[in-house]
């Protein structure tokens, strides 16, 4: 995200301010990099330094706060300071310090999202909750709510010398240094183009399509080695889900109420499609996911093999399916074992390459071409039927204040009967 220094955040402010959009509605105008909107309406701080800066970046938000919140050079305390409706605490601040420093990620402390045509933003809050020290009965600071967001925009992809958002648009496509770019991307339900929405409701599915470019290489056949879902942009990170495992396994598919499956046939040798059931983690508020394949190659006239495969369980005949080859190459599925010895369906942490881009660490190779990659598509965002009845809920009311209005009601014509009574009376 655009980071702000202390010195210069109200006028980059400004600045946004005055690139198009309505100051007085809220409205900035239109960028294709990631910016912080800050409400510092409640300090009204003298301060010259601007008292709370913003970092957006890939996949958390960066608060610091100058203790002189208010510009009186009195310090608040640090232990007073909170960030979301979590109460997440500072993870950098000390007695002697004049600065606190919160780092969360972007869907952490409470944090909501809200999707709009153009962009993704996140929303969280400054917490100042001044709390008497010791025995003290007296405060001389009030509570203050400063509201943050972070803006990433949907559409324009960022350049490398840039920060690039969470999500833009969906994907990323990984390339070696030899030039062997593999990709994954969401397609549309009849795979005619990519999918331009990150929202997905359960009970619907997801539309992969892993590919390679293997122009000017030799004719090259592509498998996805492994996935796994999580939280977080990290894939080691907890929890997780695996959905296609042992090289090539869609494991996915055997539970009762999936009906995940590779693709048959190709659409051409340098490209796999899956479909997977929409899915969230259980017990997580956040309703987003992020998915990281594992893509390798083979010669086009290598036959599969246990460990080039791409094998689908078939409920009807209780048995695994490859996409080509024979069928006893998906036998090692059943037995959740296919050469680990030799090659392990665990991945390692990927590395960053510079300009966001990730791959899997390899041993050095006599193969001058990099055969295989990890590639991250998210964050996907997941909504159930029970969210949307959350959502409505508090429009429709409680039993009990439906009763008390019309207590209420009846209570009012009843007066006014006797008064109309006491009238016709005099």
């Amino acid at each position: 995200g655009i980071a702000y220094n202390p010195s210069s955040l109200f006028r980059g402010e400004a600045e946004l301010w005055r690139y198009g959009g309505d100051p007085s509605l809220g409205q900035p105008g239109t960028f294709s990099q990631p910016w912080a909107w800050v409400d510092l309406s409640q300090l009204q701080a003298m301060a010259p330094l601007h008292p709370v800066a913003v970092q957006c970046q890939e996949a958390q938000l960066v608060v610091t706060v100058h203790r002189d919140l208010f510009g009186t050079g009195r310090l608040v305390r640090a232990v007073d300071l909170s960030l979301g409706s979590a109460s997440c605490l500072p993870v950098v601040w000390s007695t002697s310090e004049t600065t606190v420093t919160f780092v969360a990620g972007l869907h952490e402390c409470g944090s909501t999202l809200r999707v709009t045509p153009d962009s993704l933003i996140y929303t969280t809050s400054l917490n100042y909750s001044p709390i008497p020290p010791g025995s003290a009965v007296v405060i001389r600071t009030s509570p203050v709510v400063v509201p943050i967001e972070c803006h990433y925009p949907r559409r324009n992809n960022v350049s490398s010398n840039g920060v690039k958002p969470t999500w833009a648009p969906f994907r990323s496509t990984l390339s070696s240094e030899e030039k062997l770019p593999f990709s994954l991307r969401l397609m549309n339900d009849d795979w005619s183009a990519e999918r331009t929405s990150p929202v997905f409701e359960l009970g619907e599915v997801f539309h992969f399509q892993a590919g390679v470019d293997a122009e000017n290489h030799v004719p090259l056949r592509l498998f996805v080695d492994s996935c796994v879902a999580t939280l977080t942009m990290d894939r080691t990170s907890s929890p997780q889900y695996t959905f296609i495992d042992f090289s090539g396994c869609l494991v996915d598919g055997q539970l009762d109420d999936a009906t995940s499956t590779f693709i048959s046939p190709r659409p051409r040798q340098d490209v796999l499609q899956f479909t997977i059931d929409a899915f969230k983690f259980a017990g997580d508020s956040s309703n987003l996911i992020y998915i990281t394949c594992h893509l390798k190659v083979s010669p086009a006239d290598q036959a599969p093999d246990p460990l080039n495969k791409a094998c689908s369980f078939s409920k009807a005949i209780s048995l695994w399916v490859p996409v080509e080859g024979t069928q006893d190459i998906c036998s090692c599925c059943e037995m959740r074992s296919c050469g680990l010895a030799r090659h392990s369906g665990k991945l390692r942490a990927p590395s960053r390459w510079p300009g966001g881009r990730v791959r899997r660490e390899l041993p050095s190779q006599p193969d001058p071409l990099v055969k295989e990659a990890d590639v991250v598509v998210g964050p996907l965002f997941i909504h159930s039927w029970q969210d949307g009845t959350v959502r409505r809920v508090p429009s429709q009311g409680h039993p009990w204040m439906v009763l008390g209005l019309a207590a209420v009601a009846g209570l009012l014509i009843l007066i006014l009967a006797v008064l109309g009574a006491l009238t016709v009376c005099q």
